[in-house]
């Protein structure tokens, strides 16, 4: 019995050395303090690309350099950026096939002034990789079954001490509970922490840029609150319905030909058939996704359509693991593609 306490120890110390080595990475505090730079890093946070595309449509329109009209068409009267992101939102509506709000909105989700948002706040501590979120969470769930399946076990074993049957000991489950205790518990943390991409860290800076804005412009309202704060009903509707409705054309299949060319067609065919990066870089909220809603490392809530799970494509621009240290796959491709 104590043979079998001691593989116990020894099965199950070093899970729980790996997951409390996790979760001590997430919730570590960065070297440079926890603090946005602007807007964009706070609207990031609260609701990834969708929610900076729609607080830099919402700063455009408030002050008339941009006309949102229905059915959701947009007009640009005065073409004047004053941030990268504007900036994108401008180049994107004067190279587009269309003036329509939603493919304009997707575009600036993926576009590299976004996705590098993205990257930034990965590299100082604000926002988990969606490599470290996808292996936190899978580490934990899978210690966290294996370790439930084991106290079963031993509960099992340990039945003939619990109801008086043979030599009065101390039951089996009691040895090993507390190597059980600590590895479940870490377990349920590491799972519940690779659900969630932003870390303590990023939520800490987000309340602190909250509390330090005076003036709430309806851009900072986006900013903060997501649409449901946008003072103007008329574009707040145009926005909320787009980011319900708009799904993007699917990326074309490669012919046969392509298949005998890998070297010339995968840079930009494969693209945009790999997982959501940062389009589902989310806290929650309307625009975690580059599909319009909510998000977070979960694939049950990035995965709908307004939490936008979609595909890396765009072949110029960042936010892909490059060797860097920024997050995503692909060299140098945006990181964003087809809403799911």
């Amino acid at each position: 019995m104590n043979t079998i306490a001691f593989l116990y120890y020894l099965f199950f110390t070093p899970f729980a050395a790996v997951l409390v080595a996790k979760l001590r990475r997430i919730r570590r505090t960065p070297p440079g303090g926890v603090a946005v730079h602007d807007r964009y890093e706070t609207a990031f946070l609260n609701g990834g690309p969708a929610r900076v595309a729609d607080t830099a449509i919402t700063a455009l329109h408030a002050d008339g350099r941009l006309m949102v009209g229905g059915p959701g068409i947009v007009q640009v009267l005065r073409p004047t950026a004053y941030d990268p992101v504007e900036r994108a939102v401008l180049q994107e509506l004067s190279s587009a096939l269309t003036a329509a709000l939603g493919p304009l909105r997707f575009a600036v989700m993926r576009h590299p002034a976004v996705q590098e948002i993205g990257d930034g706040l990965a590299a100082r501590g604000l926002i988990l990789q969606p490599r470290a979120c996808r292996s936190a969470g899978v580490w934990g769930a899978f210690v966290g079954m294996f370790c439930g399946m084991a106290t079963l076990f031993a509960l099992m074993f340990s039945l003939p001490d619990l109801v008086g049957f043979g030599p009065r000991q101390v039951p089996f489950v009691l040895k090993v509970l507390p190597v059980l205790a600590v590895t479940l518990t870490a377990a349920v943390m590491c799972a519940v922490a690779g659900k969630r991409r932003v870390t303590p860290a990023g939520r800490a800076a987000v309340d602190a840029f909250a509390r330090s804005q005076a003036v709430a412009d309806p851009a900072l309202l986006v900013t903060l609150q997501g649409l449901p704060g946008l003072p103007d009903p008329v574009l707040r509707d145009q926005l909320a319905t787009t980011a319900r409705s708009y799904r993007p054309a699917p990326p074309p299949r490669r012919s046969a030909a392509h298949h005998h060319h890998p070297s010339t067609s995968s840079s930009s065919s494969d693209a945009a058939l790999l997982p959501v990066m940062w389009c589902a870089a989310a806290a929650g909220g309307e625009g975690g996704g580059c599909g319009g809603g909510g998000s977070s490392c979960s694939s049950g809530s990035s995965c709908s359509g307004g939490g936008g799970v979609s595909g890396c494509s765009s072949s110029s621009g960042s936010s892909c693991s490059s060797s860097s240290g920024s997050s995503c796959s692909s060299s140098s491709g945006s990181s964003c593609g087809s809403s799911s």
